[in-house]
């Protein structure tokens, strides 16, 4: 009896596995390795890419605070819709399968999702990956300015004291 419930379980695992177009992305600023910020959708017998119609990829990690979130898909034997999008926003799609969307985000939240749309023909595949750069909040330029301006200050006094 115990062989059918682990035999029952490794099947349900293996079925998780199978669903490879949904999926979480952890996204890192400065990536680890080379094959980090990357994800794929591979075809998979009986679901997998565009299932439905749509894959939807969360990519997660993120503290929150100001990002510039640059995503380049591109596949092969599928055509991608134009609702496609992240998080809102409509991306730059080709007939070719390649997309790119940019996206700022000012929003406390630390979750991009990638909603992807087409229709997916026999041996279709596509691979992406995620470029994200840490963009400086409004105070710290604020603040640098106010150095700049600080240290021309001091030169300007320094050197009409030298003439004097």
């Amino acid at each position: 009896m115990k062989l059918k419930h682990i035999f029952a379980a490794v099947l349900a695992a293996a079925s998780f596995n199978v669903m490879a177009a949904d999926q979480s992305v952890q996204i890192y600023v400065t990536p680890p390795t080379s094959s980090d910020n990357h994800f794929n959708g591979l075809a998979v017998a009986g679901d997998g890419l565009l299932s439905g119609g749509s894959d939807v990829i969360t990519f997660t990690g993120l503290a929150a605070g100001y990002y510039l979130v640059d995503v380049s898909v591109s596949g092969q034997n599928l055509t991608w819709s134009a609702q496609s999008n992240l998080n809102g926003v409509p991306g730059e799609l080709t007939s070719a399968g390649k997309g790119r969307y940019a996206f700022f985000s000012s929003s406390p939240s630390s979750s991009f999702t990638l909603n992807l749309f087409g229709t997916a023909l026999t041996g279709a595949t596509y691979s992406g990956d995620v470029t994200v750069t840490a963009v400086p909040e409004a105070e710290t330029y604020a603040m640098m300015l106010g150095g700049l301006g600080l240290l021309g200050f001091m030169a300007r006094r320094r050197k009409a004291k030298n003439a004097a």
